[in-house]
């Protein structure tokens, strides 16, 4: 059921009667049932899965819980008559309980999306090296369909059993409860990731609907109901015809399939996280924010601090940062340092962890090459450009043009196009065919071609492009706008006839402008894959 269809309408205006009229003891029993009716409609035998990861999580952050409450108390007992080593001894003993437990929840966990989403990926390789050694035996493909939401109620969950291991928190002794922070409804589509502690008093608490929160939560959702059917699902038209005709559409078109496919893919992800931001704010829910402004970032490191912050911040807090101050990693650092010199050493583990974080994230994007490829890119090119920071300060001191408006702009747009050039990599069927592409930018390039009327055989027609203009217009002076604080919040202290003519005329837009397929449903989110 997708956020932009009339049937998930109908859907939450149930939901919200229900919850409003239930008492407040029973809301979150309500959220906990909505949201596994909501996960019913992608296949009632998906729920196994969500189920597991529920109960599993809840296990296990039971037993560590457990154990740390069983430590504290024999310590305190034996206070006295336990030595220093002894007990030392003793915390290591029990941290190694909790890690076994730790470790268990995890690799069931992360087996069972890895089995899911990967297996066919493994099998098609194995395949490849069978056929490139001249055997003619190949293996079936399996065919798994991926349960909705699973690679981040999986990621999120399990950033909440890390976060008990670390003590950050006691674990949930309610199963329910921890069952309705795994698959509420609003978050399963494409996020955010969020975290446990950051929604335990809210989603629970069962508050009252208030104007305040129904007005703003609604204004969001139709905000994102703009950029999908307005500008992503019309623009999609155009990135898929350049994409899916690669031997037609090749030089110019390619600059021009990276431009469309960078605002398809904003508009498409931010609209569908501001539906789910929306949605849970009416029930007085606070979702982390999932992106600031992205496209004004000078640098890729900076880019990735905007775009998509919550799976950002999860693999720099749970893989990143363990991995690069683990004991084998300053191990080899202190190697490195004492065979190879401490400008190495130093660097080893910053590397070693980035990489192993970035080829993580690639896969996650996606089962393919593409996305390990792309993964590794955007690493080499943070990494390079950390190593060149001394020489851009020296460059910027001597001509003084650090903090001009002009280079700043340079900057943004020179991230805009790395980023447009990176993304590239989700789009074609292959790593090859995507450089191919790439180098016709310079063999074939005919700038000509799109003034004479190159842009009109994309599948968008000149109507398309009248309501694409001011549309992404408007978006880009949203985005300028928030920078001085919440726009929601600075059009609220507008007067209520200009405030609810913006509203009106936002509806009106959504309503007579967007791009509706077959039964007035929209396309799929492209992260709804993930």
């Amino acid at each position: 059921m997708l956020f932009t269809t009339s049937r998930f309408i109908f859907f939450l205006l149930g939901v919200i009667l229900i919850y409003q009229l239930l008492p407040q003891k029973f809301r979150w029993i309500w959220l906990l049932i909505s949201s596994y009716i909501f996960y019913c409609f992608s296949g009632i035998k998906h729920l196994i899965y969500i189920t597991v990861t529920s109960f599993s999580t809840y296990l296990a952050s039971i037993m560590l819980d457990r154990i740390q409450k069983e430590q504290a108390s024999y310590l305190k007992e034996n206070k006295e008559s336990l030595s220093r080593e002894e007990r030392k001894a003793y915390k290591a003993a029990m941290k190694s309980r909790q890690r076994r437990w730790l470790v268990l929840c995890m690799l069931l966990n992360f087996g069972i999306l890895a089995v899911l989403k990967y297996t066919d990926f493994m099998i098609a390789n194995i395949n490849g090296i069978l056929g490139a050694a001249g055997s003619k035996r190949q293996l079936a493909f399996m065919n798994f369909v991926l349960p909705l939401g699973i690679s981040f109620y999986t990621f999120q969950t399990m950033g909440y059993l890390i976060d008990v291991y670390r003590e950050k928190y006691p674990a949930e002794k309610n199963p329910f409860k921890l069952a309705l922070f795994t698959s509420f409804f609003p978050q399963l589509i494409q996020g955010p990731i969020n975290r446990f502690d950051e929604l335990k008093e809210s989603l629970f608490a069962g508050r009252k609907l208030t104007i305040n929160n129904v007005s703003f939560g609604t204004q969001r959702i139709l905000w994102g109901f703009f950029k999908k059917l307005v500008i992503a699902d019309r623009l999609l038209v155009a990135v898929s015809t350049i994409i899916h005709n690669t031997d037609e559409y090749q030089g110019v078109y390619v600059l021009v399939g990276m431009f469309f496919y960078a605002i398809t893919l904003y508009a498409d992800f931010t609209g569908g996280i501001d539906i789910a931001i929306g949605v849970a704010e009416i029930f007085g829910i606070p979702f982390r924010e999932n992106f600031e402004r992205p496209f004004f970032s000078k640098s890729i490191a900076e880019y990735w601090r905007r775009w998509h912050m919550s799976l950002s911040s999860w693999f720099r807090d749970y893989m990143f940062y363990p991995i690069s101050v683990s004991k084998p990693m300053l191990d080899l650092s202190k190697f490195c340092r004492k065979h190879v010199g401490d400008w190495l050493g130093k660097r080893i583990p910053i590397y070693l962890a980035s990489i192993i974080v970035w080829f993580t994230t690639g896969i996650w994007h996606g089962a393919a090459w593409n996305f390990v490829v792309w993964g590794l890119l955007n690493c080499l090119v943070i990494l390079v450009s950390q190593e060149c920071t001394p020489l851009y300060e020296k460059f910027h001191n001597r001509l003084k043009v650090g903090n001009s408006f002009w280079y700043r702009m340079f900057q943004v747009l020179r991230t805009f196009w790395l980023m447009s050039f990176l993304r590239t990599l989700d789009c074609y069927q292959n790593v090859g065919l995507t450089f191919r592409m790439y180098s016709t930018i310079f063999t074939r390039f005919n700038l000509m071609e799109l003034f004479r009327g190159g842009l009109m055989k994309l599948g968008l027609t000149r109507y398309d492009y009248i309501v694409l203009v001011p549309a992404v217009c408007l978006l880009l002076l949203v985005s300028l706008t928030g920078r001085k604080g919440s726009v929601r919040k600075q059009l609220s202290a507008k007067p209520v006839m200009v405030r609810y003519l913006v509203y009106f005329a936002i509806f009106l837009a959504v309503l007579i402008l967007g791009a509706y397929g077959v039964g007035y449903d929209s396309s799929q989110f492209i992260y709804s894959r993930f």
